[in-house]
């Protein structure tokens, strides 16, 4: 079945940080969203620009800078709705103009294009993953290779077991993941690729899965191995 969106990907990174944001546009209202746009200004208003679009929204996978920090420069140009998760504002205490909260499995549309918001914690007290008919964006929950950090403030190693118990279960193996950042893979393998080579998804004792993730001395916490 031909889905009802485009998906475009953009690089980003400033010093260490290598962040991925992706522009979804609807195929048929020519409307769009972007996720989590952070750090290079240019690049992002080039892309709107180039594709057209009739509209902008943000979608917000979680409230740390290198996700956020050009919402407010966004909104110098666009009036456009921002979407965060209630508990992750809540929590946080995150602000900016035209802010939306949403619950649980609340439903953006966009066009002809439905996307649910699976609020995931862990990596952070609220954090969320967007789910459309053939793509999950994960932001820092679940990555190719991997999954996010569980001891910055508001993480929970026992929240991100439960969180990534429910993407194994709820979503389908066809769906391709495409998370924030990329450690060794490019984005768009599929969910069922994961389930066979990510480790934190071959966890299914949640005592085991959280010993792992809080395994002292880790030589690099961005190696999953």
């Amino acid at each position: 079945m031909e889905k009802s969106y485009d998906v475009h990907l953009l690089q980003v990174g400033a010093e260490r940080f290598r962040n991925y944001n992706y522009i979804i546009v609807d195929k048929y209202s020519n409307e769009a969203v972007i996720i989590d746009p952070a750090w290079d200004l240019n690049l992002i208003l080039g892309q709107i620009r180039r594709l057209n679009v009739n509209s902008i929204s943000i979608l917000l996978t979680h409230s740390h800078d290198d996700h956020v920090n050009l919402v407010r420069p966004l909104l110098g140009y666009f009036d456009a709705k921002v979407y965060m998760s209630a508990a992750e504002i809540d929590y946080y205490g995150f602000d900016t103009e035209n802010l939306v909260p949403f619950q649980d499995m609340d439903e953006i549309r966009l066009g002809r294009t439905l996307i649910s918001c699976l609020v995931t914690p862990g990596h952070t007290a609220g954090g969320a993953c967007f789910l459309l008919a053939g793509h999950l964006f994960s932001g820092d929950t679940l990555f190719t290779e991997g999954c996010g950090i569980c001891n910055a403030p508001g993480g929970s190693p026992d929240e991100m077991f439960n969180s990534i118990q429910r993407i194994k279960h709820t979503v389908a193996p066809h769906v391709c993941v495409y998370p924030g950042h990329s450690y060794g893979k490019a984005p768009g393998y599929t969910l069922g690729y994961l389930l066979q080579s990510n480790i934190y998804l071959l966890i299914d004792d949640k005592e085991v899965f959280i010993n792992f993730r809080m395994r002292k001395n880790q030589q690099h916490i961005f190696r999953f191995s």
